[in-house]
């Protein structure tokens, strides 16, 4: 097995969005709608393009009657490609840079797939951060409730000013504090308002299928940072249709799992029963499956002091990846899941690469990847 030498130090993880061409549908505006950043506003004085013309300069629309010549070539302009975001790291969480592009494998349905592109990619990221504010969890677990802001207000502080942020808390119902603007006075300001919380229930699956919904059109790097507790006491949506949703929707989500310490003292003292212990346990895998199934990552602290670098880990794994991109062999329009697999190969033998450090001492990593997407679906 041939060894690969990269440097030791680095961060890992991986996002997916499909580009589809021809699947761009027209954007529905409402009060409550996340606004998409970076799209400058049309032109009013421009004219109205018909929608059949959108696409191409009019100039170069074919004729109704035209057809080619018989035995000439045909393509296809709307073709799927799936650009994959990807990052590989250490066992201690550190991006390894240096690797070449002979090393990635892409596998759909099992099926290796012809990489089209190659790239280390840092861009702005758009960013929603997603906080938890129940009643009931400010009460019982009020230390937690200042862990919360604190990490909030920690993860603001690393962002650079062209990165673009929303402030979204949810209870029973999800709130927009403040949309994505790279303005961090309007982040502080929003910050402000987690304050006095108005109800008990905690509905985690609507607030994130909501989240993920509404940036899933949204363009360039992307991702959810989740501070919850991960229970969930009243969504409209069941855990599995919140797992499709998050899939579909294509956006990584980075989850941070709060009251680790809290749970272990009241387990300890007797004061967490049977079913208490279970929600609790509950909690911690649905937010280990909305991570690993979106192609985020999970973090479950137990000390603030831990914060600092799971912050770190995060924007590492967001601002620099590798980005591959494939035309997938299976250009079928039939709507159904493809799953997706990141190796890194040797391309002689086919078989896993080993890494070395710049010691020659070899490295352990993994490469974080979203599992799959869903195909466009042939509109008739």
């Amino acid at each position: 097995m041939k060894a690969l030498k990269v440097p030791a130090t680095a961060l890992l993880a991986f996002g997916l969005s499909v580009s589809l061409a021809a699947q761009q549908g027209p954007n529905n505006d409402s009060s409550n709608t996340v606004a998409r950043p970076r799209k400058p506003a049309a032109d009013a004085n421009s004219a109205p393009v018909e929608p059949d013309q959108a696409k191409i300069p009019s100039k170069f629309t074919k004729p109704k009657d035209a057809e080619p010549p018989e035995g000439a070539p045909t393509f296809r302009s709307d073709a799927i490609t799936v650009t994959v975001d990807t990052a590989v790291v250490d066992n201690k969480g550190h991006f390894i840079p240096g690797i070449p592009k002979t090393n990635f494998r892409i596998l759909e349905d099992g099926v290796p797939q012809q990489l089209a592109g190659f790239s280390l990619g840092e861009a702005p990221m758009t960013i929603a951060l997603v906080v938890e504010f129940s009643a009931k969890f400010q009460q019982f677990y009020s230390s937690s409730w200042f862990q919360t802001l604190s990490a909030a207000y920690g993860f603001v502080r690393l962002l650079k000013p062209e990165d673009y942020l929303a402030v979204i808390a949810y209870d029973l119902r999800t709130e927009i504090l403040s949309d994505f603007t790279n303005d961090r006075q309007q982040t502080s300001e929003a910050m402000q308002r987690l304050r006095i919380p108005g109800f008990s229930e905690a509905n985690l699956y609507d607030a994130l299928v909501d989240t993920a919904t509404r940036m899933q059109d949204i363009e360039g790097r992307k991702a959810i940072v989740l501070i919850s507790s991960g229970i969930d006491t009243f969504s409209k949506l069941t855990f599995d249709k919140a797992r499709k949703a998050l899939q579909d929707a294509g956006v990584p989500t980075y989850t941070i799992g709060l009251m680790q310490t809290q749970r272990e003292f009241a387990d300890a003292s007797g004061r967490m029963g049977a079913v208490q212990r279970l929600d609790f346990l509950q909690a911690d895998n649905q937010m280990r499956t909305f991570a690993s199934e979106s192609g985020g990552m999970s973090f479950f602290p137990r000390f603030e002091g831990e914060m600092p670098n799971i912050f770190q880990s995060i924007i590492q794994a967001l601002r620099t990846n590798y980005v591959l991109s494939y035309n997938p062999s299976n250009q079928a329009r039939d709507g159904k899941v493809r799953r997706i697999k990141v190796e890194l190969i040797n391309p002689e033998t086919h078989e896993a690469v080993r890494l070395n450090d710049d010691k020659g001492k070899p490295i352990k990593y993994k490469v974080i990847a979203k599992p799959g997407y869903t195909a466009p679906r042939e509109v008739e």
